[in-house]
């Protein structure tokens, strides 16, 4: 249980390390690089999505034979609107103060963004705790390498996701401690969802079917609706979509050699 509480905080190093990035920033985060940083955390999170989650709900529904993909067809519509519900009451960045300048419309960004980020996080710290909480009963389709891999994976997909949210904020001024305290408070929800799924493990591993391809449907719409738009935005580039296939095929490599 102690191991597991360990494992349990990676993801949220991951963020606090891609954070601490902007004490090492000289210049401003070039387009090339936020697109690269983004493409790679969308292909990991896709990767791990298929892999960490969605097959293995569809293994734990065996015993249902043809319609094992019931669980998994359900619980991932369940995380497609819930962060379609989520989106609608968390206003995008670019809604209102998309080109002006100001203080005013600098904290909207600072507080939008850190806040958008944070509730992004939930369904990725309960695939996490789901995960460990599979383990810890004894679910035969979960093992402990399968759940560390999940979590190195997560804070792989965090590293360029800390590091998105505090340079940028220092190159509109923030001071570097202030960027990087930003950075890392949107990845305290991770571990505290965790926690919050592990601590209520009894009521959770009957529904672990559903609550991995809940999470799935989470993290998939967050890809399709916020990285890619980003990694492909501005002037026509492949490194998007390159480092997209480097990152699905780094966390592919990764689930299936330690899983």
């Amino acid at each position: 249980m102690n191991e597991a509480m360990f494992e349990i905080l990676i993801p949220f190093v991951g963020t606090s390390l891609g954070a601490a990035g902007v004490f090492f920033m000289k210049d401003a985060l070039s387009d090339l690089v936020q697109r690269a940083l983004t493409g790679f955390a969308a292909g990991v999170m896709v990767a791990a999505s298929v892999w960490s989650l969605l097959i293995p709900s569809i293994e734990q529904s065996a015993g249902m034979g043809k319609l094992s993909f019931i669980p998994a067809v359900v619980g991932f519509w369940l995380g497609i609107l819930f962060l379609l519900l989520l989106d609608h009451v968390i206003p995008h960045l670019h809604q209102n103060c998309d080109k002006a300048e100001g203080p005013v419309c600098k904290f909207q960004r600072t507080t939008m963004m850190v806040l958008a980020v944070a509730l992004h996080n939930i369904p990725e710290g309960m695939a996490v705790g789901v995960v460990y909480a599979g383990y810890l009963t004894g679910n035969a389709e979960i093992s402990a390498m399968g759940a560390l891999t999940l979590s190195l994976g997560i804070a792989i997909q965090n590293f360029p996701e800390g590091a998105i949210i505090s340079m940028p904020l220092r190159t509109e001024g923030m001071s570097k401690p202030k960027a990087f305290l930003s950075g890392v408070l949107s990845g305290t929800v991770e571990p505290i969802a965790a926690i919050l799924t592990l601590m209520a493990a009894e009521q959770v591993v009957p529904a672990l079917p559903y609550l991995l391809s809940f999470a799935a449907g989470a993290m998939l719409y967050v890809v399709v609706e916020e990285l890619i738009p980003e990694m492909s935005e501005g002037r026509h580039s492949n490194i998007g979509v390159l480092a997209f296939a480097l990152g699905f095929s780094f966390m592919m490599v990764l689930d299936v050699a330690l899983g």
